[in-house]
């Protein structure tokens, strides 16, 4: 229930704070005085969107505060899921808006997405407002009553997450689609690329390697030639001139045979002979990269031509090496690869949407079986309410009709209603202003007794009736409130009476004008509905009849 309201610089409200007790709470007040502007300032707490032109002037923001407590613990896994503080099931909401026209929401002094006060706002209050008998032709309102009715909640939570499962695996299955299609588009082109790559045989350094090679070969002559003439100098082949291994052999032999009378000449006789061994060394690697070295103009043909195919292909793909091109070839193989697990993901999808597909006609079949079942015994229980309401002769009727199958079913409802008694039509075009008033009254009521809403708010329901019709719905209205917080913004004293808290909003004239809500007295209530009888001057008999009606 609301247990408390706190409005600060909202148009005409410069400050309120009220506080509000259970069961049914009367509001009046003079035509003007803000009552709307009230209803106006709760309904930010329910989302509604916020305008910086409801700032009063001269202030540079507007507060809306309420105070609610719920035992629903649907209430408390929004709050669970947005990580706000259950509180023992007090809610403290508080929206903020700035002269940016930008807002904040607020729960339990936690920020929060308007969107959560959306969903709190419907397992909390229910405002009706004046005008709100124009939904009587919306037919999700028309279904949703009657699903209520008939007990169809479970079933319509598990119809919607079917349809949503179907809805999201058709989106799946439509991107695939046209993801295939693309694919198989550039397929044979793709399939040209990758056969290309993969016929080169790509080696990741290859291509260093191929140019270091192409470098010997180019010059294999002049190799051959510097590395001959090397090994020529150290140790000549035709035997005529000592070679320089050959000269320091014997020079080294030379000093050892003065080592025994010269030390130093040992010593020299022994780093020639470690520079010999160097040399000898040298001259062996000398001949063996010499043998290495080939000289063949077909190797090097070979070689140009794999390096040119190569160039071909860095320039082709737009890379800088051949370990780029290996995974230009891995990615079209991949690509080329996934066309067929795409073709069996989408096949396992269309499996995954039929069997959804039938499950979800399962359950539309078995919404239509209830509703059908429902429909007469809240067409019985509306038209019973309608003739105590005295439509003596009211017909009001459901019609179930098929419809394009939705999160909600494959069915339409429509209201069909004859205050004459004769044949029905839709309510929106066979019912009058105070009909329709008394058919919103019986519907809400009805829907009241199923929701469990712990708040509800009616803002001059009673519009377009008088006389002993208002007292009965003003009795109706109060029934309501035995089970439930019941807010009635009235003009008619009739319904007024039934209240058991009276409050009453008046504007106040300083150099601003104001409204401000206060909560009546008993003698003051009296006066209150002796104002709504006789107008601005109260009789003795307004005040009597006043009297009679509060205490009947």
């Amino acid at each position: 229930m609301l247990k408390s309201l706190h409005i600060s610089h909202y148009i005409l409200i410069d400050s309120l704070d009220v506080e509000f007790p259970e069961g049914l709470i009367i509001i009046t007040g003079q035509t003007g005085a803000g009552k709307s502007i009230l209803l106006g300032a709760l309904s930010l707490l329910t989302g509604a969107k916020a305008d910086a032109a409801v700032i009063s002037e001269g202030a540079d923001s507007c507060v809306v505060e309420a105070e609610f407590t719920t035992s629903d613990p649907r209430v408390r896994s929004i709050l669970d899921d947005n990580e706000v503080e259950w509180a023992d099931g007090s809610l403290l909401v508080r929206r903020v808006v700035h002269r940016s026209g930008r807002s904040r929401s607020f729960v339990n002094d936690c920020p929060v997405q308007v969107g959560v006060l959306s969903a709190l706002a419907a397992r909390l209050v229910d405002i009706h407002s004046q005008h709100q008998s124009l939904v009587l032709g919306d037919p999700a309102f028309r279904l949703s009553v009657l699903d209520l009715y008939a007990g169809n909640g479970t079933l319509l939570q598990q119809c919607r997450e079917a349809w949503r499962e179907s809805q999201q695996l058709r989106l799946q299955i439509r991107e695939l689609t046209d993801r295939l299609e693309r694919m198989a588009a550039e397929r044979d082109y793709n399939e040209a690329r990758f056969r290309r790559l993969d016929e080169a045989k790509l080696r990741d350094g290859e291509l260093e390697e191929l140019e270091a090679e192409q470098t010997r070969l180019a010059n294999a002559e002049e190799i051959k030639e510097s590395l001959s003439g090397a090994s020529e100098l150290l140790s000549p082949s035709s035997g005529e001139t000592p070679g320089v291994i050959a000269t320091l052999k014997e020079a080294s032999r030379l000093l050892s045979r003065t080592g025994t009378y010269l030390t130093e000449s040992r010593d020299l006789a022994e780093r020639l002979d470690a520079s010999r061994i160097e040399l000898d060394d040298i001259f062996s690697e000398l001949e063996r990269l010499d043998e290495g070295v080939e000289v063949s103009p077909q190797r090097l043909e070979a070689v140009e031509d794999r390096m040119s195919l190569l160039y071909d292909l860095l320039k082709q793909y737009n890379r800088n090496s051949v370990a780029e091109l290996i995974a230009v070839r891995d990615d079209l193989s991949s690509l080329l690869f996934d066309s067929d697990a795409l073709e069996e993901k989408k096949s396992q999808l269309e499996s995954g949407l039929a069997t959804v597909t039938k499950r979800l006609q399962g359950l539309y079949d078995e919404l239509h079986r209830r509703r059908l079942a429902a429909a007469p015994g809240l067409a019985a229980k509306i038209e019973k309410e309608l003739r105590y309401l005295e439509l003596d002769r009211a017909v009001f009727q459901l019609a179930l009709e098929p419809a394009k199958g939705g999160e909600d079913g494959a069915d339409t409802v429509r209201f069909l209603f004859s205050a004459t008694g004769k044949a029905p039509v839709d309510v929106a075009r066979g019912a009058s202003g105070g009909e329709l008033s008394r058919i919103m009254l019986c519907l809400k009521a009805t829907m009241a007794a199923f929701t469990q809403m712990p708040t509800m708010i009616f803002d001059e329901i009673d519009s377009g009736v008088s006389g002993s019709v208002a007292d009965k719905m003003g009795s109706m209205i109060c029934e309501m409130g035995r089970e439930m917080q019941v807010f009635a913004i009235t003009h008619l004293p009739q319904v007024a009476a039934k209240g058991q808290a009276h409050f009453l909003v008046s504007k106040e004239d300083a150099d601003r004008t104001y409204s401000h809500i206060k909560k009546l007295s008993p003698e003051e209530r009296v006066l209150e509905i002796a104002r709504m009888l006789s107008g601005s001057v109260i009789s003795d008999e307004a005040v009597a009849n006043a009297r009679r009606l509060l205490t009947d």
